[in-house]
């Protein structure tokens, strides 16, 4: 009996010795770690691809349970059978540096390749103002508010059609001064936030600025999760920007936390009789920067990378403002004037 109990035992601590070691699962780094990537429509007279900035990546590694890919442009992406179809969207031929992990619960093995993309610009967006009277309102909303509420301006925003009209194909945004409301001018601003909102592309803008001191024309954009963040950690993109007072010269700048106000990010150039005839204004904007023209001259490159908020959804903004921070005290013997936008087109 007493040999009987002494195998029992024996049998029990074995049996219990294995089970434990089967349950200690050990992870193995992943190996072989292999990236390919076809542009599509790539050929000997094609090389970077037929335009539509397509790229179909193919991951494949021994052992690996899950892969990430970081595509060169800000975007990464999480996989789990190694295979992507990516669209990049900067227009012109541009490098991308990529970086791909192979994963095997804490274990990982990574490695790079670089690619060339063409990417043909195409029209994403636009508004013409060629339908006549208030402002397309699947485009854009009217803001309204008293004055003071932002930058210390003077003028109450409005919708009414003697202050913003769409007239002879030209968005016209009147600035008045009368008594309305709590303050002694009249303006108006529109955005498209909730209705277009847009990551990197060529914005252009075909514009006549207003003509008076104290006048504070702009086409700009705003992160679209400024309600969340707040400014200035949501950005600012100032693409034509002028204050009367500093006739026939553009700014375009860009605000971000510790760089606000008074930002140093500002480029500024001379843009003759711009009161009295339409310019072209542009921005090119992407990950790595953003370019700012007038008719075409490169004045300002801004060097963009992922410490700066300027990697996500933007949306449009167009306004006249009066007087403010920068706009200043406004001429006693101002009565009107107009800011003219014949176009705004946003390409990818």
């Amino acid at each position: 009996m007493r040999k009987f109990i002494l195998f029992f035992c024996l049998i029990s601590l074995f049996s219990c010795s294995s089970s434990n070691t089967d349950a200690e699962v050990v992870a193995i780094t992943p190996s072989n770690l292999s990236v390919s990537a076809m542009v599509v429509g790539a050929d000997f007279q094609n090389p970077n691809g037929d335009g539509s900035g397509t790229v179909n990546f193919k991951i494949t590694a021994t052992n690996a349970t899950s892969y990430k890919i970081l595509l060169g442009n800000g975007v990464t992406k999480e996989l789990t059978d190694g295979n992507l179809a990516y669209t990049y969207l900067t227009a012109g031929t541009n490098t991308y540096v990529i970086y791909v992990s192979a994963y095997n619960s804490g274990k990982f093995v990574s490695t790079s390749i670089t690619i060339k993309v063409l990417v043909g610009s195409s029209l994403v967006w636009s508004d013409e103002f060629n339908v006549d009277g208030a402002p397309d309102d699947t485009k854009w909303n009217f803001q309204t508010w008293d004055p003071g509420y932002v930058n210390e301006e003077l003028q109450s925003y409005t919708t009414r059609v003697k202050n913003i009209k769409v007239e002879d194909g030209v968005l016209k945004i009147t600035a008045l001064k009368e008594d309305f409301g709590k303050g002694k001018f009249t303006s108006g601003r529109i955005e498209s936030n909730g209705k277009f909102e847009f990551t990197y592309g060529t914005i252009v803008v075909r514009a006549k600025v207003p003509t008076g001191v104290g006048t504070w024309p702009a086409v700009w954009m705003l992160g679209g999760n400024i309600g969340s963040l707040g400014w200035p950690a949501c950005g600012e993109i100032d693409i034509l920007e002028s204050v009367g007072k500093n006739l026939n010269q553009n700014h375009s700048s860009l605000h971000s936390p510790g760089r606000s106000g008074n930002t140093p990010d500002t480029g500024i150039i001379t843009v003759p009789n711009s009161n009295t005839e339409f310019h072209i204004y542009k921005a090119n904007w992407t990950a790595t920067d953003i370019k700012f023209y007038v008719d075409d001259v490169l004045y300002y490159t801004f060097q963009n990378s992922d410490k700066f908020p300027f990697n996500k959804n933007f949306y449009l903004i167009v306004n006249l403002a009066m007087g403010g921070v920068w706009g200043g005290d406004v001429d006693p013997n101002f009565t009107s004037s107009t800011f003219e936008i014949d176009y705004i087109r946003v390409y990818n």
